[in-house]
C-alpha cells in the first residue's frame, strides 16, 4: 500500500514541479503581463478556497476518495491539452482548477488514515513527491535550454496522464455515514493552524509566481534555475526522511514557528541579494523548513485536531485556507508588488507574511501541539 501511495506522490509532484518552475515562463511567452500572470497562477489557489470542502464532504460521505482523485487527474490533463489551442487561458485554468481541486488533500487523508496514528511514517512516503519534483525540474531546465517553452503543456499532459493511472491503484477511502450529521467544531487550535497555513502560503506567493522570472532577469540560465529549484526540494527530502525523529524531538507548534521564521530570512535574501549565487543557494536550502517541515507538521496537526469522521474535510479545509485562499492572495499581492516595486517589494511582503504566521503558529501550544 505504501508503494502505491509513494508512486502517486512521485508523479503528482513531478507534474507540480514542471508547473511551478516553468509555467510562468510559458505564460510570459504568450505575452501576458506580470499582473495577468499572477492572476492566472492565482486561479488554482482561488478554486482551492471552496472546491476542496465539497470534495472532502463527498469523500467522507461516500468513501469515493480514489474516484474523485482519478477524475481530478483526468480533468487536469484535458485542460492542459486545450491550452495551446485557445487564447482563453484564464478560463481554462479556472474551470480545470475548480473541478480538480480535491485531489491532493484527499490523498493526504488516505495516507494518514492508512498509517494507524503513526504520523512520522508520512515523511518516507511523501518524500517520493519531492523526488519526482526534483527529477522533472532538473531535467526540465536542461530541456528548455534546447526546446521552446511552447512544448511545456504537452509535457504537463503526459505527466498528468501518468498520475491518473497511478491514482487508479490508490487504496479505497472509508465511508462515514454520519458525516452529514456531524458538523465540524472549529476550535481555537484549528483557527490558529488555518491562520498559520494562510500566512505561509501568502509568503510563498512571490516564490512560486516569480522566482524563475526573477532569476532569469538576474542572468541565470534555464539549467541553473532548474538546479536552484532542485536544491530546495533536495533539502526538503532530508526533512521528510528524518521526519520520525523530528516529530519525536520537537512539538508540532515549535516546528511550525521555526519554519515560518526561516521563511522571513529566505524571502528577504531572495528579494534583495539574488545577484549573489551563494546567497540564493542558502535561501533555497531553507525550503527544507519553509515548505518541508511546515507542511509535514501542519498536515499532522490537522490530523490531530480534526475528529476521525471528518479527516477528509479537515485536510481539505486546511488546503482551502492555506494552498487555496493563502496561495491566491499571495500570488495576487506578489503580482501587484512586482508591478509596482519589483522583486524587492514582492519578496519583502512575503517575509512580512511569514513573520505574521510565526506569531499565529505560536498559539498552537495552547492546543497541546
Amino acid at each position: 500500500m505504501e508503494s502505491r501511495l509513494a508512486a502517486f506522490y512521485f508523479l503528482f509532484f513531478a507534474y507540480a514541479g514542471a508547473y511551478v518552475a516553468y509555467f510562468p515562463l510559458y505564460l510570459a511567452s504568450r505575452d501576458l503581463s506580470a499582473v495577468h500572470i499572477a492572476w492566472v497562477l492565482a486561479l488554482p489557489a482561488l478554486a482551492r478556497t471552496f472546491a476542496p470542502a465539497a470534495w472532502g464532504w463527498l469523500a467522507d460521505r461516500t468513501g469515493a476518495h480514489r474516484t474523485i482523485v482519478a477524475t481530478s487527474c483526468a480533468i487536469t490533463a484535458a485542460g492542459m491539452a486545450l491550452l495551446p489551442f485557445t487564447e482563453r487561458i484564464a478560463w481554462v485554468i479556472g474551470v480545470m482548477s475548480v473541478l480538480s481541486a480535491g485531489a491532493l488533500p484527499l490523498v493526504e487523508a488516505i495516507t494518514l488514515g492508512s498509517l494507524a496514528g503513526q504520523s512520522g511514517r508520512y515523511g518516507p512516503i511523501r518524500v517520493w513527491g519531492s523526488i519526482g519534483f526534483i527529477v522533472v525540474v532538473l531535467g526540465g531546465g536542461a530541456w528548455l535550454d534546447r526546446q521552446p517553452i511552447v512544448t511545456l503543456p504537452w509535457v504537463l499532459v503526459l505527466l498528468m496522464v501518468a498520475t491518473l493511472l497511478s491514482a487508479l491503484a490508490l487504496p479505497r477511502g472509508r465511508v462515514h455515514a454520519d458525516a452529514q450529521l456531524a458538523p465540524l467544531r472549529v476550535t481555537p487550535g484549528i483557527v490558529a493552524l488555518l491562520g498559520a497555513g494562510f500566512c505561509n502560503a501568502v509568503a510563498h506567493g512571490a516564490l512560486y509566481a516569480f522566482l524563475s522570472l526573477h532569476l532569469e532577469r538576474e542572468g541565470y540560465s534555464g539549467t541553473m534555475i532548474g538546479l536552484l529549484w532542485t536544491l530546495g526540494v533536495a533539502a526538503e527530502i532530508l526533512v521528510f526522511l528524518y521526519l520520525p525523529q523530528l516529530f519525536r524531538r520537537c512539538a508540532l507548534s515549535t516546528l511550525l514557528v521555526a519554519s515560518l521564521g526561516c521563511g522571513v530570512a529566505r524571502f528577504l535574501a531572495i528579494g534583495w541579494l539574488a545577484h549573489e549565487l551563494w546567497i540564493v543557494l542558502l535561501a533555497q536550502a531553507l525550503h527544507a523548513a519553509t515548505f518541508g517541515s511546515f507542511h509535514a507538521a501542519a498536515v499532522a496537526a490537522a490530523h490531530r485536531l480534526f475528529p476521525e469522521h471528518a479527516q477528509a474535510r479537515g485536510q481539505t479545509l486546511f488546503s482551502s485556507a492555506s494552498y487555496g485562499a493563502g496561495a491566491a492572495a499571495g500570488s495576487v499581492i506578489a503580482g501587484w508588488a512586482w508591478q509596482g516595486g519589483g522583486a524587492q517589494l514582492a519578496f519583502t511582503i512575503a517575509a512580512l507574511a511569514a513573520l505574521a504566521g510565526a506569531f499565529i503558529a505560536g498559539r498552537l501550544k495552547r492546543a497541546g501541539l
